[in-house]
């Protein structure tokens, strides 16, 4: 099957700089699977579409303040990283990451790269706090194997400096948002961060439909997914078949297994929040038991395509997504290809918002 099959025109205009304030006042495309029926509606109309025994399964991984702009040492040139996961098959402290750098041609292995407290980029203002050396290339074009050091007296974690010199790294086609960074958190992540980007289908949740979506008596499950490298990149190859996703980590515990069976047993559909707890959902199935199991610090490279068959998942909340991405083949194969393609036609018809702060769409 060849990638020009996922290819769309999105002018520039339809491409969301800002979230929606207040996040459910987005619009809502919903699509019918059974009869290719489109409805336009409000986020907040979702309640609407929800049935008691339903259960809403949310990643609430929280994003990392990952992307780090530093100089190189000794020569001063200007570097950026963007710290994508934890590679602890090479350091179990969690101080070795794969990160995406810029300029990648100039970053060899061998290079150190000083950071300084954010806003304090010139050298004369103030001391490096935190150094990232170059070990190795790693598969995925652009991207390195990064060693982080710091003075361990001065600071407790790799965490904490990440906080005082990094950034949320918003995607590169959203340019010059300078509002809350916490509008690209959903309102249910965990504490702690794991992740190189948002799972955006839930940045549409505020805590007051989360409890009338309980009210109704929609259960809500939570699942991990850390959002890494292939949120960033489009699929090249000319035959989707010759893509390589990038493995993930994700978690799911035997407490969300068990509220599966029970919505199952009680008739209730299983919605993903994302096209991530979509993945993990998908990825903790196992074939020989014919069911979900848990999955605890596990990886995946889950590829979903046309022909691809779900075991889990009945109904989706999802944005609409870059074109010739992995994205647009998965919910392309939830629903099907002629689905997609009139119900992004729809959205464009009636000016919705794409992309990460962009509107969403619930196919059932």
């Amino acid at each position: 099957m060849k990638t020009s099959e996922f290819d769309y025109n999105l002018p520039d205009e339809f491409i969301a700089q800002a979230p929606a304030e207040p996040r459910d006042s987005c619009k809502l495309l919903i699509l019918n699977r059974s009869d290719s029926s489109i409805e336009h509606k409000i986020f907040s109309d979702i309640i609407d579409y929800l049935n008691p025994h339903d259960l809403l399964v949310v990643n609430k991984t929280r994003v990392i303040p990952a992307r780090l702009l530093g100089n190189k040492a000794y020569t001063g040139g200007a570097a950026e990283f963007l710290m994508l996961s934890r590679r602890e098959d090479l350091d179990t402290t969690g101080h070795i990451w794969e990160c995406l750098v810029r300029p990648a041609r100039r970053l060899a292995p061998g290079t150190t790269v000083e950071f300084r407290e954010a806003g304090v980029q010139d050298p004369s203002q103030g001391g490096s706090i935190l150094f990232g050396e170059i070990l190795d290339e790693a598969k995925v074009a652009g991207s390195r194997i990064v060693k982080f050091s710091y003075d361990r007296e001065k600071f407790s974690s790799l965490g904490e400096l990440v906080h005082k010199v990094g950034a949320v790294p918003l995607p590169p086609y959203i340019t010059g948002y300078e509002g809350d960074p916490e509008l690209y958190q959903t309102v249910y992540a965990m504490q702690e961060e794991h992740s190189a980007a948002a799972p955006t289908a839930g940045l549409h949740f505020t805590p007051e439909l989360l409890e009338r979506c309980k009210n109704k008596g929609v259960e809500l499950g939570e699942l991990e997914l850390e959002v890494g490298i292939d949120t960033f990149r489009l699929v090249t190859e000319e035959n989707i078949e010759d893509h390589q996703m990038h493995t993930e980590r994700y978690h799911v515990s035997q407490d969300l297994v068990d509220k599966v069976h029970a919505c199952q047993k009680q008739g209730g559909r299983v919605i993903a929040v994302g096209t991530t707890s979509v993945r993990s959902l998908e990825s903790a199935y196992d074939k020989e038991l014919k069911s979900i199991v848990a999955k605890e610090n596990a990886t995946t490279d889950l590829y979903l395509t046309p022909g691809s068959t779900f075991n889990v998942v009945d109904a989706m909340i999802t944005n609409f997504h870059v074109p010739k991405s992995s994205l647009m083949m998965l919910v392309s194969a939830f629903a099907s290809m002629e689905q997609i393609r009139s119900a992004y036609q729809s959205a464009l018809d009636h000016h919705y918002r794409f992309l990460s702060f962009g509107d969403a769409m619930f196919i059932q």
